[in-house]
């Protein structure tokens, strides 16, 4: 019979092999990593994880979210005063006292 290469592998065989080697143990200990960090990862506390059917936390309204926006400085306090009197259905000229 005859052997294409001789009775061995020479030095490339040898040195592709350990690569590879090296390189297979190193995926699978990478992704065990990865999947490790995914399932170690904290979850948010339960206060955070329940939201209504629109997708935002209860106590995000209109009006909240409208003070928010205030408070970030993204409207003035005059467009402030006329949303919220057009979301409690009064003209802007009147205010109601807000709800505690």
């Amino acid at each position: 019979m005859m052997f294409w290469y001789g009775h061995g592998m020479n030095g490339w065989g040898w040195f592709v092999m350990s690569l590879s080697t090296l390189l297979f143990w190193a995926v699978i200990i990478g992704v065990g990593i990865l999947v490790f960090r995914a399932l170690a990862r904290p979850t948010p506390p339960r206060t955070q994880q329940h939201l209504n059917w629109q997708g935002t936390s209860p106590g995000s309204g209109p009006e909240q979210i409208l003070a928010e926006r205030f408070a970030r400085g993204e409207i003035d306090e005059d467009e402030y005063q006329r949303r919220m009197a057009t979301l409690r259905g009064s003209s802007p000229g009147e205010s109601k006292p807000p709800v505690s």
